[in-house]
């Protein structure tokens, strides 16, 4: 499908309204996976003309996906990864793991940004960043675009890395998100080290049901379900 390749728009509008020199996109993957880390790509690209085909990881094939990610690591200014595991995932709530997951990748960078522009509505980063938030930013932004789609093929390897030694549950091929190779595997063995065991999906498993991890809500806050997805769907 014909789509709209990003552009530096937003960046440029940052650095007239902002005075920022330094813009990075940033971008997550993993968010509604069963299992794996959440990962957070920070990318900076300066206002060059980016390589063909660049656009949202999920709009792209395997191959073509993989072989941009590899000249998008050569091609833009800088990057960094950050991740948070499935344990600081219980433990914080998918949005302060984001949080911390932003701020690793941001910190990681050789110089740090003084504006970024983050993926979707919700601005899960915060002080002292400056964002600029974009829905569908992974299309629209270079530098969102790219941050996408490096961090994709990242965690993808990561996950194939660990369903070598859980290959009943495809990692390779799902990435940790619900397949029903996936399912069937959880159904017969239960999590992993790897999973996120304060997820809904556990409440569907009796067998396993007893290990699901509780949060305490102390703050008066409620839990968080975006991106939890049930195992009946």
């Amino acid at each position: 499908m014909p789509y709209e390749p990003p552009t530096h728009t937003v960046e440029r509008s940052l650095r007239a309204t902002t005075g920022a020199k330094i813009v990075a996109g940033v971008d997550e993957v993993g968010r509604g996976a069963w299992a794996g880390p959440v990962t957070v790509c920070a990318a900076i690209t300066g206002l060059r003309r980016p390589p063909e085909g660049l656009t949202d990881s999920k709009l792209l094939t395997i191959k073509r996906r993989t072989q941009l990610a590899e000249e998008l690591r050569k091609w833009v200014t800088s990057f960094a990864l950050g991740h948070a595991s499935p344990e600081e995932i219980d433990e914080l709530g998918m949005t302060a793991a984001l949080r911390l997951a932003a701020g690793r990748a941001l910190e990681t960078l050789p110089v740090r940004p003084e504006a970024v522009i983050l993926d979707g509505k919700h601005d899960y980063l915060g002080a002292p960043w400056r964002v600029r938030t974009v829905i569908k930013g992974d299309q629209s932004c270079v530098a969102v675009a790219a941050a996408s789609v490096i961090a994709k093929v990242q965690r993808d390897k990561m996950m194939a890395e660990l369903g070598i030694e859980h290959a009943d549950f495809g990692f390779a091929d799902n990435a940790g998100y619900p397949s029903p190779v996936h399912k069937a595997a959880l159904a017969e063995r239960g999590p992993t080290p790897y999973h996120r065991l304060s997820w809904a999906y556990l409440d569907a498993l009796p067998q396993w049901r007893h290990l699901k991890k509780v949060r305490s809500w102390t703050d008066g806050s409620v839990p968080e379900i975006e991106g939890q997805l049930g195992f009946d769907f």
